[in-house]
């Protein structure tokens, strides 16, 4: 009896330690994308501080429905 406990212990260890390993590998992605995605949008906040009529101009601007 307490063989057959200690392998069904042995079991979950193994699943937790998988599903962990499952979730440490989807957060290292995730930290990947978010790193470029904060990389194209500085580029693309100092594309538009390079012009800054652009974003001055589309303030002003009225929707084309007035």
């Amino acid at each position: 009896m307490e063989d057959k406990r200690l392998v069904e212990l042995e079991i979950r260890y193994t699943q937790q330690q998988e599903l962990l390993q499952e979730l440490s590998d989807v957060l290292y992605q995730q930290g990947r994308v978010i790193d470029a995605l904060r990389a194209e949008m500085d580029g693309l906040k100092r594309k538009l501080e390079a012009e800054p009529g652009m974003v001055d101009a589309r303030q002003q601007e009225r929707p084309p429905h007035y």
